[in-house]
């Protein structure tokens, strides 16, 4: 009746109008207290299906129930005593360093959802259908307990360390998304139930997000910086303990020198000298003079191990100290060389991926959040991976490609005692580390298409975005150390080819010595030992980037590698002596290289070495048909264009027996037009 009087009385206009209504709404108020005091009665003695229902309904249908709901939400249990429900540090007592045990927060959140859907029971059997009472509290539970749990955990991990604080905050806010999928709705709650209820629980964590997000990027940078700093130091104590193992030996020589030095000097003084001044034994130079030779010395020297170097190369034989500053230097370089396959490592860059990978999959829970805070965490996730790039690219890969080629500058094949192994040392381990680059490359494609692609977390068609640019950054990058170290390993690789044609080519091979009958036995014509040694060299090297780096790299590796080959080799043969029965090794000599360089499938670059086997032709002609001579070094359009008349020219003066037959030659020559 008072409900209706309520809403008659909005068309009374009559004078007196509003002494009526205050009157009308001071009976309402006086009715409300009334009943509302006959609720509270009930909810104090549990009686759910008596008089709370009774009280309810009629406080509901009175003016909507306002007061009924607010008096229900203030005295409930859960508000009271929310303390029951547990201390928020307990998870962080008891722990290892840097962790967090997450069960306090679970128990929390279970034993809280438990109390709700129960209360969502009671309040079905308490309220109409007509008013929605779970939401409003909902709400005053996030305001009061969830964010109160969550605060004082939060600042209490933070003072604790900032790897705990990231745990706590990313756990329990996944704890909280749990909590808010697992309760249940009321007859009277709306369809969008579930999504007010993440919105309840998002809005507990939103004050936490940024101070979340900052730290989680900054904890990642530091940690992975002091990874790299750790590998880093490890092989500069490395080095520094190798060398100071080589030259150990070394600077006891020069010592024991100026030793020797002030002894003959007291041995020579005049008695009354020596009897006035004080002993200068301990006032010898310092060990700036060269080193003895070894073997020059007045007592054999003892050896000395090296220090145990730390980390990969502990385990290796006990280093034997050079005698000598060259041969120690030596060591150091070869040394150097041998350790390019580890400056930096396949080890590094998979801790450096599984903390991004842990950062990012606490950083992307808060995606979940939406508006500001979700797009916020969805940048800082990118934010994660441009740093691990960084990281891992300018920092480590980067940082090593460069100590590689520096170290394949100091190559020098005339230093090196062993040439009998298969390929050239620096560049094999050089290669070897371009595989191991060309595998972390993979690693991080698989990490970014699983923990960034997939989550939806970036997308990799979108051309503006700063992660696909940083990711396009880190590939060229590493292709150009890659394309840098290759080129610097060619220059070694070719430096390898001139050495072994210096040292293995006999002159006997293409200008053999006749037997004692005065005619030259061929008993060989196959290629040389040093066309077969080169042609293994070459294609065991070329052979180990398949696979490994990107064709089109690969191809102009290969076709470098042909052309400075080529190069070579006619330096080589303008260094020769070749006669008419010579010339038959020499050209299975060019067929060796021709037959390698057709495996690499390029045509242009067949074409040199199809040249450099027509130009061998020009050793195999007899003297006696020197016309036939200038015939093949006018033809230009047998040599594809690559020689000139007056290259070959050069070369035909390599012949033997050229100065019997130059003059025949030139006379030919001129009758074709050609000036030499």
């Amino acid at each position: 009746m008072l409900s209706q009087l309520k809403i008659f009385a909005k068309s009374d206009f009559s004078q007196g109008w509003s002494r009526r209504e205050e009157k009308l709404e001071s009976m309402i108020g006086i009715f409300e207290n009334a009943v509302l005091r006959e609720f509270e009665q009930g909810y104090e003695s549990n009686d759910v299906d008596g008089r709370m229902k009774r009280y309810a309904h009629v406080l509901v249908t009175l003016n909507g129930g306002t007061a009924g709901i607010d008096s229900f939400i203030h005295n409930h249990p859960l508000m009271i005593d929310k303390e029951k429900l547990g201390n928020p540090t307990d998870g962080l007592k008891d722990t290892a360093p840097g962790h967090i045990s997450l069960q306090p927060s679970h128990d929390f959140f279970k034993e809280l959802a438990t109390s709700l859907n129960e209360q969502a029971e009671i309040i079905d059997r308490v309220f109409p259908p007509t008013v929605d009472v779970l939401l409003p509290f909902l709400d005053r539970v996030g305001e009061d307990i969830i964010s109160e749990y969550v605060t004082t955990l939060f600042d209490e991990a933070h003072d604790t360390s900032i790897e705990v604080y990231l745990k706590a905050v990313a756990g329990v806010f996944g704890q909280g998304l749990q909590f808010a999928h697992t309760l249940k709705g009321t007859k009277g709650s709306k369809a969008n139930f579930q999504e007010e209820v993440l919105r309840i629980v998002s809005r507990s964590f939103e004050p936490h997000v940024d101070l979340y997000l900052s730290e989680e990027l900054d904890f990642f940078k530091r940690k992975s910086e002091s990874e790299v700093e750790v590998w880093e130091k490890r092989l500069s104590d490395e080095e520094q303990s190798t060398e100071s193992a080589f030259m150990a030996n070394v600077n006891r020589q020069a010592v024991k020198r100026d030793f020797l030095s002030s002894f003959r000097k007291v041995v020579m003084m005049p008695v009354n000298v020596v009897s006035t001044i004080p002993t200068p034994f301990g006032a010898s130079k310092p060990a700036t003079a060269p080193a003895i030779p070894n073997g020059d010395s007045l007592e054999p020297p003892a050896s000395r191990s090296g220090t145990p170097v730390p980390g990969e190369r502990s385990a290796s034989p006990r280093i034997e100290a050079p005698s000598t500053e060259l041969a120690a230097k030596a060591a150091i370089m070869n040394s150097r060389l041998e350790g390019i396959r580890s400056l930096f490592s396949i080890e590094v860059a998979l801790n450096l991926i599984h903390m991004a990978k842990s950062s990012l999959e606490r950083a992307a829970i808060f995606v979940k959040l939406g508006g500001q805070s979700g797009e916020e965490s969805r940048e800082q996730c990118e934010n994660i991976f441009i740093s691990l790039l960084q990281i891992l690219g300018q920092r480590h890969i980067k940082t090593g490609f460069d100590k590689a080629v520096n170290h394949l500058s100091a190559y020098n094949p005339r230093e090196v005692a062993d040439h009998a192994q298969q390929g050239v040392e620096p560049l094999v381990t050089f290669l070897e580390l371009v595989n191991v680059g060309d595998l972390i490359q993979q690693m991080v494609d698989v990490f970014y298409l699983q923990e960034l692609v997939a989550p939806r977390l970036t997308d990799r068609d979108d051309f503006l975005s700063v992660a696909v640019k940083e990711k396009k950054r880190f590939e060229q990058m590493l292709d150009e150390r890659v394309a840098a170290g290759l080129n610097k390993g060619i220059d070694v690789l070719m430096d390898e080819v001139e050495y072994i044609c210096a040292t293995t080519q006999l002159p006997t091979d293409f200008n053999p010595s006749p037997g004692t009958d005065g005619v030259v036995h061929m008993q060989d014509i196959g290629p040389s030992h040093t066309a077969t040694k080169i042609v293994d060299l070459v294609s065991s090297h070329t052979s180990m980037l398949v696979g490994s780096t990107d064709k089109n790299m690969l191809d102009v590796f290969n076709q470098e590698v042909g052309l400075r080959l080529f190069a070579a080799l006619c330096k080589h043969l303008k260094r020769q002596r070749i006669s008419v029965d010579g010339a038959i090794k020499l050209i299975s000599d060019m067929n060796a290289y021709h037959t390698y360089i057709a495996t690499l499938r390029n045509k242009s670059l067949t074409q040199y070495f199809s040249a450099l086997r027509e130009l061998s032709q020009i050793y195999l002609i007899s003297p006696e048909h020197a016309k036939e001579i200038a015939t093949i070094i006018a033809d230009s359009d047998r040599y594809y264009g690559i020689f000139r008349a007056e290259e070959v020219y050069e070369f035909a003066e390599r012949r033997a027996d050229w100065f019997a037959v130059k003059r025949a030659v030139e006379r030919a020559m001129y009758g074709f037009g050609c000036a030499v």
